[in-house]
């Protein structure tokens, strides 16, 4: 039986994976348990928590393995990770993702970032930030990123046998999926191989956040204000729906645009803004001018729907919806 390297108080390694629906997190999370326990002889357990279960929802897989003296009887969210793998890079917008880290805990991130860049966006005091294009080796073998990220994940856990996961993987896909087989091995093997991670010691006097259980309500009886106003909003005006996008986000090209509205015909959430100006006759008319990606969660109906090639299907880069956004003029709004 392997050592597993940390423990907490409880006797467990634990792990939790923040990602969104469609990324396979919570398989990811099922295959990690089951190549701990088959192939490592550890006791493990895997669980999920979401909400609404569609794509672009916010999921967390929760993992924890032990040696097999300790009895598994806590089935609560993980909270104190000891690594914690990010799925989606954008998440930390609206999600505290690195809640509960050790100092000297593992965040994986599937980004085209730097660690030290990382580290500065996500406010990390100290820890080892682990970096994988998960996504781009997706895109490039016609596979998932779960299967990217898992590969990572073993680089990081030396007590797991990446042979075991790959025969877990064999045994989960070859009988419904054997297409999928190959790619899927291509992946995990590009991410276990080219992830790169760096440790950044606790700057001296510093100390780790405090740490806060996730349930902990921000309003209670003591800090609620007067009269139980809520003061978050939860309309779809000023939602953003941009941590829903998983890789792909649609790029404009207005030369080659009719404005035919089929985009606007098919979009589930509003994204495209639209002027009225007149045509060549001097008639009314609605032109389109942009798309507002602060709405966008990247589903690509747009792309398929539209006629002229107006519309693209392209990787997301950091930054460019930010700069290229045409927003909203709503008028209740500022």
């Amino acid at each position: 039986m392997v050592q597993l390297p940390k423990l907490n108080e409880l006797g467990f390694f634990e792990i939790r994976l923040e990602s969104i629906g469609g990324l396979g997190a919570n398989l990811a999370g099922k295959m990690l348990a089951e190549a701990g326990v088959e192939g490592a002889g550890l006791g493990g357990v895997s669980f999920s928590s979401y909400g609404s279960e569609k794509k672009g929802s916010p999921v967390k897989a929760h993992i924890r393995f032990c040696d097999l003296d300790t009895p598994i009887r806590d089935t609560s969210p993980v909270e104190r990770p000891h690594i914690v793998g990010i799925f989606q890079e954008a998440l930390a917008k609206t999600v505290n993702v690195i809640s509960g880290i050790y100092e000297d805990s593992t965040v994986l991130v599937n980004s085209l970032k730097t660690p030290q860049e990382l580290k500065e966006k996500m406010k990390l005091i100290g820890g080892t930030i682990a970096v994988i294009d998960a996504t781009g080796i997706a895109l490039e073998e016609k596979n998932r990123v779960n299967m990217a990220m898992l590969g990572a994940l073993f680089r990081l856990c030396p007590f797991l046998d990446p042979e075991t996961m790959k025969d877990v993987i064999r045994k989960s896909l070859e009988k419904k999926y054997p297409q999928t087989v190959a790619p899927a091995l291509a992946t995990f093997e590009r991410g276990y191989q080219e992830v790169v991670f760096e440790t950044f010691s606790l700057p001296e006097g510093a100390s780790m956040p405090e740490f806060v259980r996730a349930d902990t309500p921000v309003l209670g009886y003591e800090t609620q204000p007067i009269g139980g106003i809520i003061i978050n909003p939860g309309n779809s005006i000023l939602k953003d729906l941009s941590i829903s996008r998983s890789g792909m986000m649609p790029h404009f090209n207005e030369e080659s645009c009719i404005h035919c509205a089929q985009c606007d015909n098919v979009c589930p959430d509003n994204c495209f803004v639209w002027e009225e100006r007149p045509d060549k006759k001097g008639r009314p008319q609605m032109f389109l001018q942009g798309i507002d990606y602060q709405y966008c969660k990247g589903c690509l109906k747009c792309v398929h729907a539209c006629p002229t090639d107006a519309l693209s299907g392209e990787r997301e880069e950091d930054g460019y919806a930010e700069q290229h956004r045409v927003p909203h003029l709503f008028d209740l709004v500022r």
